[in-house]
């Protein structure tokens, strides 16, 4: 049995050595990431919540270069 995560218990973290600046990431999710002046991503530090995680899962997944994840909220 797996356990789902409940919302509020990841936040997108990016590699950004990875990124290529597609901005494909702004287009999926554009509560929570924004891009510079050259189009790379600027990602918000909130836990995400509600849809907004399903929304996430779909970015990472989506990203060209393989850039995002979705990391553990720390507790507390």
């Amino acid at each position: 049995m797996t356990a789902t995560p409940s919302p509020g218990s990841h936040t997108v973290g990016i590699d950004r050595i990875a990124c290529d600046g597609y901005g494909l990431c702004s287009e999926l999710l554009p509560e929570l990431i924004e891009l510079d002046e050259w189009g790379y991503p600027i990602v918000g530090s909130a836990p995400l919540t509600g849809e907004a995680l399903a929304h996430a899962r779909r970015a990472v997944a989506a990203c060209p270069a393989l850039a995002l994840r979705l990391d553990r909220a720390p507790r507390g």
